[in-house]
């Protein structure tokens, strides 16, 4: 399953909001997954000097992705398809 980057604003300072936002994030990707619809939250990176927030998605296609980020109120700006090495998919 393609994963996909939701990129979201997070001021600088503001490290409890994303732990805040990656549980939303995960009982969101939950319960549309409840729902029939795969989605699974893998992690977020947040680059603090550009006050930008990425939450990772692993979903069908990228408007599961931004249906489970807008569920989990993050407001993304975009979303785009995440693409790794082969390798780093393997060891998961």
């Amino acid at each position: 399953m393609p994963s996909y980057l939701v990129e979201t604003y997070l001021a600088r300072g503001q490290a409890g909001e994303r732990t805040a936002r990656e549980r939303r994030a995960r009982s969101a990707a939950e319960e549309l997954t409840q729902e029939r619809t795969r989605v699974r939250f893998e992690h977020s990176i947040h680059v603090p000097e550009d006050e930008i927030c990425f939450f990772v998605f692993d979903a069908p296609s990228g408007r599961e992705a931004a249906l489970a980020a807008q569920r989990a109120g993050l407001d993304p700006f975009r979303v785009v398809e995440a693409v790794s090495s082969p390798n780093e998919k393997e060891e998961r």
